[in-house]
């Protein structure tokens, strides 16, 4: 596990950053949106002007909105009609701001990221950012959710989605994902980065950096936390049960196993951070020939 590093993102309230970025009403409204300041400085960090951004569960939209201001190009996908119209809006009410104009939506599983559609998109995407997402609906209260079950189908799809992405990666590309901090029913904080790395690894993709994203101000030494929407709403909800407010957002960072491998090798990984070598897998093209990672063809 790579040591932590601190983004100071929280220092505006999310209802002005989303002002700032020019988004639609109803945007404060996804529970997984990624604030506009996070997605602004992963997608500064971590691509060039004119790299295209990719975030395959995309919400509302915020990440397309950021990706568009700075310059890069954007492609969101979704499947649900609600998040799909607000990334659509936002999106051209980017364009109609003056942001860059190559930015799009899809109303589209993930899993269209594996087909002919997406064959163009190989190798190319610079940055994949995007959010650690409940199947839930939020609003939902029923006695009989399970949020351990909900996390565990979130962090399988979540696995599958880094699996469909990751033959889009450049070489020397990241993909980016943003977790909210959760509990166990008994109050005990979830492990998610081990979680996380863990469905990474399933995709073939090593970590190189883990990062603490504050939602929260800085004022000297103290932390000012402030409640987002989902958590006044579900402060309205509890019924006088403890409620803990977040002050961050964990932010794991990965890329494709040769390039952390590299990294390794010229010894700019982390102080400290053994990255770990699977077993070598092959692909295979498009006519079924099987080829090692290095373009030969297998055996």
């Amino acid at each position: 596990m790579p040591p932590p590093s601190v983004w100071p993102t929280g220092q505006r309230e999310l209802s002005v950053q989303l002002r700032e970025a020019g988004c639609v009403s109803g945007t404060e409204t996804d529970p997984h949106l990624i604030p506009p300041a996070v997605a602004a400085h992963a997608i500064v960090t971590y691509t060039h002007p004119g790299e295209l951004v990719l975030d395959p569960a995309c919400g509302a939209g915020t990440v397309l909105v950021e990706a568009l201001r700075a310059g890069r190009h954007a492609l969101g996908l979704t499947p649900h009609q609600r998040w799909w119209a607000l990334a659509r809006a936002n999106v051209t009410a980017a364009k109609a701001a003056g942001a860059w104009r190559d930015g799009s939506v899809l109303d589209a599983h993930p899993k269209v990221l594996v087909g002919i559609r997406a064959a163009g998109l190989v190798g190319r995407v610079g940055l994949v950012l995007t959010a650690l997402r409940t199947p839930a609906d939020a609003s939902t209260s029923s006695p009989d959710r399970d949020p351990d079950t909900e996390l565990d189908t979130a962090l399988a799809d979540l696995a599958a989605t880094m699996s469909y992405c990751e033959p889009l990666l450049r070489s020397g590309g990241h993909l980016v994902v943003v977790a909210r901090p959760r509990r166990h029913p008994d109050g005990a904080l979830v492990d998610l980065p081990t979680r996380l790395i863990t469905a990474a690894a399933s995709a073939g993709l090593a970590p190189v950096e883990r990062c603490i994203a504050l939602t929260a101000a800085l004022r000297g030494s103290r932390l000012v936390t402030r409640a987002s929407f989902s958590e006044r709403r579900a402060v309205a909800r509890a019924q006088g049960a403890p409620v803990a407010l977040t002050a961050h957002h964990e932010v794991l960072v990965f890329q494709l196993e040769h390039d952390a491998e590299l990294s390794a090798a010229a010894g700019t990984a982390w102080p400290g951070h053994t990255v770990l070598v699977p077993r070598q897998r092959t692909r295979r093209s498009n006519n079924g020939i099987a080829y090692d990672p290095d373009g030969r063809r297998a055996a």
